[in-house]
């Protein structure tokens, strides 16, 4: 058995969409986002893509609308699929919050192997990447991009997709940035998440009160009603997922019955959204682990990967969950 990413080999359009002056969307149909802002002297891109190759196509689109390099990049999170395509870009900076950085430190290598397996299409001309993207630039919880007399702020929002997930708000235009603490239209993945604090950081997001959003998947969000259904989307889909899991733990149940459980209760409601298969494994296992007590998200490796697949399909058990 392998993951169903593994066999997704069809590639994505691309839309390039204005936000308002100088902010634009790079989407991709339920493939990870990139943000845009052109500043006055050069452009800030939120979130990298997955490798240099990548990188070219979002630069590709950016030169459409400005002759500007790209001088700063923001990172959400430490996920491969979003910052090793930063070297292809000229940026000096790059930045981001001082809790990203410790998870490269601690998981980077690992998450990087784990990833290209996981979803080899999302890694076109994966020989580019250098190696791990390091930042140039971190912060604890909030910095302030001024370019020009544009405020940019990057705010480390809370806990929620990982625990360094971090937000670019821009306040008087009322548009965010989101990375993948939102969602739309695609399941959110969970294998690194932080299942109690993830609605915290949305009722953050909302006393923001943007107007506009970039999922970190999902179409570019233009209406205050969009907004608010991505949110309400997102949140309904961990809260569900986290209560199957608390119950089952309270049950004595194994991973497996949770995940079974789980398949058959969210599927109806879920099932339709962009890589719910392929989350779902991932998922239900960090949720099973945080509902069980293991507050810092386990460590995701190939091998790892590959125990849980046959454990979740077959039953087998998880070597590295038991001695670990």
């Amino acid at each position: 058995m392998s993951f169903a990413s593994t066999n997704d080999l069809a590639e994505k359009t691309v839309t390039f969409t204005e936000l308002g002056r100088g902010l634009y969307a790079y989407t991709a149909e339920g493939d990870p986002n990139s943000g845009v802002i052109v500043g006055p002297d050069g452009v800030v891109v939120v979130d990298a893509q997955a490798t240099p190759v990548m990188a070219r196509d979002v630069q590709a689109k950016i030169a459409t609308v400005t002759p500007l390099p790209v001088r700063q990049i923001v990172l959400s999170h430490y996920h491969a699929v979003r910052v090793l395509g930063a070297s292809g870009y000229p940026a000096h900076a790059i930045i981001c919050s001082e809790a990203t950085r410790a998870l490269i430190v601690e998981r980077g290598r690992q998450d990087m192997e784990s990833e290209i397996g996981r979803f080899p299409r999302l890694f076109r001309g994966r020989e580019s990447i250098p190696g791990l993207t390091w930042p140039t630039h971190t912060f604890a919880q909030r910095m302030t991009l001024w370019l020009g007399e544009r405020e940019a702020q990057v705010i480390h929002i809370g806990r929620s997709h990982t625990a360094g997930d971090t937000v670019v708000w821009l306040p008087e235009e009322r548009v965010l940035f989101a990375g993948d603490t939102v969602e739309f239209g695609a399941t959110p993945y969970c294998g690194d998440a932080h299942f109690a604090d993830w609605p915290a950081t949305l009722a953050a997001i909302r006393e923001l009160g943007p107007e506009k959003l970039v999922p970190g998947r999902g179409a570019a969000l233009l209406t205050k009603s969009d907004v608010a259904e991505a949110l309400h989307q997102t949140e309904s889909y961990v809260t569900d997922l986290f209560a199957l899991a608390r119950q089952a733990v309270a049950k004595g149940w194994t991973l497996k019955q949770l995940y079974d459980e789980a398949m058959a209760a969210l599927r109806p409601k879920y099932g339709h959204w962009v890589i719910f298969e392929h989350c779902m494994p991932f998922n239900v296992s960090r949720a099973y682990d945080e509902a069980s007590g293991i507050a810092h998200p386990r460590i995701w490796t190939a091998e790892r990967d590959l125990e849980m697949w046959a454990a979740l399909e077959k039953g087998a058990p998880m070597k590295s969950a038991e001695a670990g």
